[in-house]
């Protein structure tokens, strides 16, 4: 009688281990989705802020261009009429605007670099769950045994 007892209850403790196995692996997958989609989220909001960024370096690069060329253009004035000298001041600005503006697009490229945008969070809870699953598993098959 002991003996039919024994496999039920061996067998009810696998049906119950294998059900909160999977139970924990269903939880898992949610809370992973979430963390993904989170940390996608943040790198989203900073991808915006870097494509905002060149937005801005552009628009100040633009601002340097049009002054390097109201410098030409004064320039030109002076190679033709000898009575004025005001480009060397319009060169000046227009060449520090333009460097301030590769500054800022340099700072933009950066935020956006591939190895930024990783969810590396995401990526390192996925490897703790593969170690944490393998060892479960080892556990589930020397229980078995």
């Amino acid at each position: 009688m002991d003996s039919d007892n024994k496999p039920t209850s061996q067998s009810s403790s696998v049906g119950t281990l294998l059900s909160t196995v999977m139970q924990e692996i269903s939880s898992l997958v949610r809370n992973e989705a979430a963390l993904a989609k989170t940390e996608m989220a943040e790198k989203t909001h900073q991808a915006m802020g870097a494509i905002a960024s060149i937005a801005m370096a552009g628009a100040v690069l633009m601002g340097g261009f049009l002054t390097l060329l109201a410098a030409l253009v004064f320039l030109l004035n002076e190679v033709l009429p000898p009575e004025t000298t005001p480009w060397l001041s319009a060169l000046i600005v227009g060449v520090v605007v333009s460097v301030i503006g590769v500054m800022m697009l340099k700072a933009g490229q950066k935020k956006l670099q591939a190895r930024n945008l990783m969810p590396s969070r995401t990526m390192h809870s996925l490897q703790s769950d593969k170690t944490t699953a393998k060892q479960h598993q080892h556990n589930v098959k020397e229980e078995l045994k």
